[in-house]
């Protein structure tokens, strides 16, 4: 039997990985067979969920894997350029060499797709790690968790499919931690960002992964 948290993590996993595809419905019946577990459990895994933005509640018929919007897209990417620069910097600031050096594992990468968003998952969740703040590092990697399902379509939308050049990037922007200059590192994660928008919200129309936009 698998513990509830563990339900929560195979859950989110899924969902981030769309494996559950934005829009998909979801019943509590069906879910706990998948997991081979009672009910229970997946109920508070989807309420937890649900308080993430992941899933969305459906009156009297069960639960849905909350679409991706450009609006929520948009969001998600400009909290990430207010928090992750502040990071960077908090890390430059006050961070031992030692654990700016321990980045360095982030300047190669092979393999295919997957493994790039583990890389790219594991080496934004460093930075946030990095700054020593237990707060905004804890935010930030809900963001990067988050934004997954992102960097699927945006991988996808880069030329040749090749993640090179956003390697290129965080190698630069390891370059200037390393070298504890901050005015540079903080204009390579603000540029890397604004790149990243530019390839999500083009590639979410194309995917057609996006629903109607609120109205406010």
């Amino acid at each position: 039997m698998l513990l509830r948290e563990n339900i929560y993590d195979l859950l989110r996993s899924d969902i981030l990985a769309c494996r559950f595809a934005p829009g998909d419905e979801m019943r509590e019946q069906d879910l706990a067979e998948r997991y081979s577990v009672s009910r229970q459990p997946v109920r508070d895994a989807l309420l937890r969920l649900q308080r993430e933005h992941l899933v969305t509640v459906q009156p009297r018929q069960g639960y849905r894997v909350t679409p991706i919007s450009l609006s929520d897209a948009r969001d998600l990417l400009r909290f990430r350029l207010a928090l992750e620069p502040a990071c960077v910097a908090e890390a430059i600031e006050s961070a031992p060499d030692s654990v700016l050096k321990s980045l360095d594992e982030f300047r190669r990468f092979s393999g295919d797709h997957e493994d790039f968003i583990a890389y790219n998952r594991g080496f934004h969740s460093a930075l946030a790690h990095a700054s020593g703040n237990r707060r905004m590092a804890t935010a930030l990697c809900d963001l990067i968790g988050q934004a997954d399902r992102l960097v699927r379509v945006s991988v996808s939308n880069l030329k040749g499919h090749d993640p090179a050049k956003l390697v290129a990037e965080h190698v630069a922007l390891i370059d200037a931690m390393q070298s504890r200059e901050t005015r540079t590192a903080a204009r390579i994660i603000k540029a890397h960002i604004g790149a990243t928008e530019k390839r999500v919200l083009p590639a979410l129309k194309r995917n057609a992964v996006i629903v109607e936009e609120r109205s406010s």
